[in-house]
């Protein structure tokens, strides 16, 4: 079993202000201090993405979805400033359904956010219209919000495998299926999760907690199969201390350990 307590009390220990009032956010519904909302949604641009820590000045789809998943955890997805970043990536859809990063950022981005590289492009795309879906439209813009979401999803979906996997990160696939289960295309969904499902018993800690997440975000129940070996594969992964390891260094291991704790509250 996975011990929650103990990975409570690792985010109350090693978190910052914004990771303890994410906590309270998902543990009880206690809402965050103004300064602590204000802390969370500082740096956006004036277009309404936020850069990354990679890209000088110029607004990242990447860095703007994983802001918003802070902002989620917040329960602050219905702040000004959160409806500006779905606004902007609203408007960063390019005409054949998909996003891709600045070209200025060529050669400074990483390479799942690399301007130019189809399999970046696929997973912000995945990234970008998961995010459409959780924020919800505008009131007014309701049709628009929901083309868009439908042709990021035919896109993603184009580039299926006849076996149900994808060309891109491991991470597009579980926000693929995502958007598909909202959508109701449960079929490709299907086939998705069974690619994913042989994926789990060696996926890291912090890529189970978001395949678990995500899926949990859309509804997915937690009766699911997939969704019970991505908690059997939380407990195999959850370290003496309480927390869960990140695959991007120990400054984000608290970031996956409520990541995990958004999966399983």
């Amino acid at each position: 079993m996975v011990d929650l307590d103990a990975a409570i009390g690792y985010v109350v220990a090693h978190g910052d202000v914004v990771d303890r009032a994410r906590l309270a956010w998902l543990r009880t519904g206690q809402a965050p201090p103004a300064d602590v909302l204000e802390k969370a949604e500082v740096g956006q641009a004036s277009t309404g993405g936020w850069p990354a820590y990679w890209g000088a000045h110029v607004a990242s789809v990447d860095a703007t979805c994983f802001r918003l998943a802070e902002l989620d955890d917040l329960g602050a997805i219905d702040r000004p400033a959160a409806r500006k970043a779905l606004a902007w990536l609203g408007r960063s859809q390019r005409p054949d359904g998909m996003w891709e990063e600045d070209e200025s950022l060529a050669g400074i981005a990483p390479p799942w956010a690399q301007p130019g590289d189809d399999e970046a492009r696929l997973f912000l795309t995945t990234n970008a219209a998961f995010w459409l879906v959780v924020g919800g439209p505008e009131r007014g813009d309701e049709d628009e919000h929901a083309a868009r979401i439908a042709r990021a999803a035919e896109a993603f979906r184009a580039s299926l495998r006849p076996d149900g996997s994808w060309p891109s990160f491991l991470v597009t696939g579980w926000l693929g299926c995502a958007i598909l289960y909202h959508l109701g295309w449960f079929y490709e969904s299907a086939q998705i999760q069974v690619a994913l499902a042989d994926r789990v018993p060696s996926m890291t800690a912090a890529d189970t907690a978001g395949l678990f997440s995500s899926l949990r975000r859309v509804g997915m129940s937690t009766e699911d199969w997939l969704l019970s070996a991505a908690r059997k594969r939380l407990w195999e992964t959850q370290r003496s201390d309480g927390g869960w390891p990140s695959d991007d260094g120990e400054q984000f291991n608290v970031h996956t350990t409520l990541t995990a704790i958004r999966a399983l509250r």
